[in-house]
C-alpha cells in the first residue's frame, strides 16, 4: 500500500466516520469509516518505515566512489 492510498482510506473512513449520517440497514458504516481509518493509519506507517528503514539504497554521488581513481605524475622529458 502506498502512501497516497494510505491516504485516500484516511479520508474516506474519516468522511464515513463523521459526516455521513445515513442508516443503512446491516451496515453501520460509522464502524465501517472507523475500521477504514485505522487500516489506512497502519498501511501509512508501514509505507513510511518501508521507505525510511526497507528500501534499498541506491548508490550515487553522496554514497562516495565507488573506484579510486588513480593519478600518476607524468614523467618530464629532461
Amino acid at each position: 500500500m502506498t502512501v497516497g492510498t494510505s491516504l485516500v482510506l484516511v479520508a474516506i473512513g474519516a468522511v464515513l466516520r463523521y459526516a455521513v449520517t445515513a442508516t443503512v440497514s446491516g451496515i453501520d458504516l460509522q464502524t465501517v469509516g472507523l475500521v477504514l481509518m485505522i487500516v489506512g493509519i497502519v498501511g501509512l506507517v508501514l509505507s513510511l518505515l518501508w521507505i525510511g528503514l526497507w528500501a534499498p539504497r541506491r548508490a550515487g554521488p553522496a554514497a562516495g566512489p565507488t573506484e579510486r581513481e588513480v593519478v600518476r605524475d607524468r614523467e618530464l622529458p629532461y
